[in-house]
């Protein structure tokens, strides 16, 4: 399991914890205990491929989804796995943010109707 109990995307209360539960598959971010975002993966030989993220109700809008992203994404990147985002969340992350793209393989996207993700 990694931990971090700081990271440098966003300021928040120290109270908040960063981790991979490998035994649940997901990253977590906890607040004062409560598990406020987490973001599944499957992981497959040579890489990460993110699923889903869920954010707690009481936790939305606060920027928290944005910390777990740039923690998990650096984990991924430390063990020298490929990131996959099948995740919409993750997906959205990395086309904002710069310094991933050589470990990004991106899904076959279905066709779309042109309002983008």
């Amino acid at each position: 399991m990694t931990e971090n109990m700081m990271s440098t995307e966003d300021t928040f209360t120290p109270d908040v914890t960063l981790r991979r539960n490998d035994g649940q598959h997901r990253y977590e971010l906890h607040v004062g205990g409560t598990l406020a975002v987490q973001s599944f993966y499957r992981d497959l030989p040579g890489h990460i491929d993110f699923t889903h993220t869920e954010t707690g109700k009481d936790f939305e809008g606060k920027g928290l989804g944005k910390v777990l992203a740039h923690f998990a994404l650096d984990d991924v990147v430390a063990t020298g796995k490929r990131i996959v985002p099948h995740c919409p969340f993750i997906a959205g992350y990395l086309r904002k943010h710069e310094g991933y793209g050589q470990f990004v393989d991106w899904p076959d996207a279905p066709a779309t109707n042109g309002s983008g993700a």
